[in-house]
């Protein structure tokens, strides 16, 4: 069993809502869900383009999958992140946009920052002693061949290697698009999430998702308020 620690909106919001129908999970009720019909995509380029993130489910990366260190349980992780999110306050990203990331699409901040990368660099400073060290396997997994020097370090140091300085927040929408296709799959999801695009989005919560074995679906486990501008939980 492995746990993540990832920011993704409240079940009932309209992002949250729009992103499951496209990728085909709901992940608060941890059930797929029918294959969307009004894609433009054959269902086998949807089911191929959509795999991964359907797996992980629509977040933002905070504290990447990891498995719970000698000593600590479900129960403790859960409680420090109840107590973390009580003294950490909401705040806006300014806006998302569709972006390409290499050869995967995502929600993406449109501009650098400083706000979102420190709270997100806290979390992983907070929460390193609930992760058990990497496998020679899981190392071997990330290609450290082909990561920077501080990349490398930060795999070794947090067991992942886009923290810090490197961590880009995005909610991954799309696998690998091939490069013939990415024009065309970028029109359709700037398209599809025009809704959301260009405004700001609030972040108001950790979330606890769940992987109760490697490689199955991950699931929301457990969702713990930011406090609000007036030091209260918010509870949306």
């Amino acid at each position: 069993m492995r746990y993540a620690i990832y920011f993704t909106p409240a079940k009932d919001d309209p992002l949250t809502q729009a992103a499951s129908i496209w990728l085909g999970r709901d992940a608060y009720e941890g059930r797929d869900l029918a294959v969307p019909i009004d894609t433009g995509l054959a269902e086998d380029e949807w089911r191929t383009m959509t795999a991964d993130p359907r797996r992980y489910a629509f977040h933002a990366t905070l504290k990447a999958p990891f498995t719970l260190a000698e000593g600590k349980d479900e129960a403790s992780l859960i409680a420090t992140v109840d107590a973390f999110a009580e003294k950490t306050d909401a705040f806006d990203i300014r806006e998302l946009i569709v972006a390409g990331l290499g050869p995967f699409f995502a929600l993406v901040p449109g501009a650098p920052d400083p706000t979102l990368q420190n709270f997100a660099g806290s979390i992983v400073e907070h929460f390193e002693p609930f992760r058990a060290p990497l496998s020679d396997a899981d190392i071997v997994r990330r290609k450290p061949e082909k990561l920077s020097e501080p990349q490398r370090n930060y795999l070794h140091r947090y067991g992942y290697p886009y923290v810090m300085e490197e961590f880009r927040f995005h909610m991954t929408l799309t696998g690998p698009v091939p490069e013939e296709r990415r024009e065309a799959m970028h029109a359709l999801l700037t398209e599809r999430f025009a809704t959301f695009a260009g405004k700001p989005r609030r972040v108001d919560a950790l979330t606890v998702f769940v992987e109760p074995q490697r490689g199955a679906p991950f699931s929301v486990l457990h969702r713990a308020p930011l406090k609000d501008d007036l030091g209260r939980r918010v509870f949306a």
